[in-house]
């Protein structure tokens, strides 16, 4: 068995869980959503500026998005806040709704209304320009609002690991091969569950709830009732980024790994290795969000995965325009 994909999934968290690493100082924030179904609905999140004194209209930002079950805490967040305030850039790490513990509802793969009132909140509207770097999960949202148009102020996206065919990737991670990241993804999904049901309705019982112990019957029992999907299925063909990844037009990367126990490579590979409108990284070193210190993306940048892939997008995005 090879077992590098699952050292470098469990190394950077485990460190993390024993060891925390320390995020630049930030301040909290918020922007609302207009949900049809619940009405006003909070993300919060954590900005990092660099330097106080310095308007943000000076200033390039860099909104991160977690994974299935992460929040602005999780390992690869805090990282690539250090990282983007290394290199002077301003880092917001983003909650979609309910991951911060204290909301009304909660997320799925292709709710992009999320990451929209992010972008269109008058905080994030100050920037000169906005990078957008999501990871697994996160990292679908990101590609998938970029394939759906997009938003003027973004001028690149960065997505690591994430799921591209979201049927076929939660085929493969609910065999029996997936069971210990499956429970971890589902162990913060419930958090999040138990703290919407104690402040409104949900669709499945608590308690049944709990018990559910794959991917497919939570989308199947909590995500596609909540959000207006007949199915799980239904939910998939709807909001899977795969079908549409051609769309994109933003300059992209997009970086996966061979050894991936998460989201595995076989799956996504088709998908990119087929779209010119993103740039695709296949690394045959690092797990699920977490690579070696000397890992290289190949586009001549230097430092870790996130600063490479920072610096990528800077290099791309060229020289920053006057703000208007």
């Amino acid at each position: 068995m090879d077992l590098h994909g699952h050292l470098w999934t469990l190394r950077p968290y485990v460190a993390h869980v024993l060891r925390p690493m320390a995020p630049p100082p930030s301040r909290h924030f918020r922007a609302y959503v207009a949900d049809p179904t619940r009405g006003q609905v909070r993300v919060t999140g954590r900005l990092t500026v660099p330097r106080e004194d310095v308007p943000p209209s000076e200033l390039d930002l860099v909104v991160a998005v977690h994974g299935l079950g992460g929040s602005h805490r999780s390992h690869y967040m805090v990282e690539l806040a250090r990282d983007a305030h290394r290199l002077g850039l301003a880092c917001l790490r983003v909650n979609l709704r309910g991951a911060d513990r204290h909301g009304t509802d909660y997320y799925h793969a292709g709710l992009t209304a999320d990451l929209e009132a992010v972008l269109e909140s008058p905080e994030v509207s100050a920037f000169r320009r906005v990078f957008v770097i999501g990871y697994s999960l996160g990292g679908h949202v990101t590609l998938r609002h970029a394939a759906e148009g997009g938003h003027p102020r973004v001028v690149g996206i960065a997505a690591i690991c994430p799921p591209i065919d979201l049927a076929a990737g939660v085929v493969e991670i609910d065999k029996p091969k997936g069971r210990l990241y499956r429970r971890n993804v589902l162990r913060g999904l419930k958090d999040i569950y138990r703290g919407v049901a104690a402040r409104g309705d949900v669709p499945c019982p608590v308690q049944e709830a709990e018990s559910i112990d794959t991917i497919r019957e939570w989308d199947e029992r909590v995500v596609a009732p909540r959000h207006g999907f007949a199915s799980a299925d239904d939910y998939y063909a709807r909001t899977s980024v795969a079908p549409i990844l051609h769309q994109i037009r933003v300059p992209s990367l997009v970086v996966t790994t061979e050894k991936d126990p998460m989201v595995f490579a076989h799956v996504v590979r088709p998908h990119l290795e087929e779209c010119d409108a993103v740039q695709s990284v296949f690394l045959e070193r690092g797990g699920h969000v977490g690579f070696p210190r000397n890992t290289r993306l190949g586009h001549g940048e230097a430092g870790n995965v996130p600063t490479q892939a920072l610096r990528y997008l800077l290099r791309r995005a060229g020289t920053p325009q006057p703000h208007p």
